[in-house]
């Protein structure tokens, strides 16, 4: 019984003694990213590119609708030659949008994760340079905590990850 006592004794002073050892921080890393100007940027320029994407894929659905607009309109009198290859271009254009809008798509996702991921590493770099600074060992998101305790050290990351934005 003394030997469990003192074990447990032991096991008690150890924990005791990491956490004093860990320091713990925790930032808003919304509050950081919204003060980057190189994300501001990245979203207007995808926001951009969308539009101009959007417009495209408009544009060639006009077409299509004029197109069968005129098929419609006219095919009545038209030979079975010209019916065919009237639908085979519409066919082709359908499919020309069809494969227009999916570059689109993945355009935007890749650029998307190209600059999401250039953001997030200044972000870590920035985090990186804080915690060396202060001496911890850890830091939290607050978003993904439910408390937070411990250094908030959100605007020296920011300052970091302005420092970092500029170059």
């Amino acid at each position: 019984m003394r030997k469990l006592f003192l074990a447990l004794v032991v096991a008690i002073g150890a924990v005791a003694s990491v956490q004093a050892q860990s320091k713990f921080g925790h930032l808003n890393s919304q509050k950081v990213l919204d003060t980057m100007p190189s994300r501001k940027t990245a979203i207007n320029d995808i926001q951009m590119i969308e539009a101009m994407g959007m417009k495209e894929l408009r544009d060639l659905d006009s077409a299509i609708q004029v197109e069968v607009a005129i098929y419609r309109e006219k095919s009545g009198g038209w030979s079975p030659v010209v019916k065919t290859a009237t639908e085979q271009k519409i066919s082709g254009m359908q499919q020309r949008l069809e494969a227009r809008q999916q570059e689109i798509d993945n355009q935007l996702q890749q650029m998307s994760a190209d600059m999401n991921n250039k953001i997030l590493d200044k972000v870590k770099k920035a985090v990186d340079i804080v915690a060396k600074k202060k001496g911890l060992n850890y830091v939290i998101d607050e978003s993904s905590t439910l408390f937070a305790s411990g250094t908030d050290i959100t605007n020296e990351v920011i300052t970091e990850v302005l420092k970092l934005d500029k170059q």
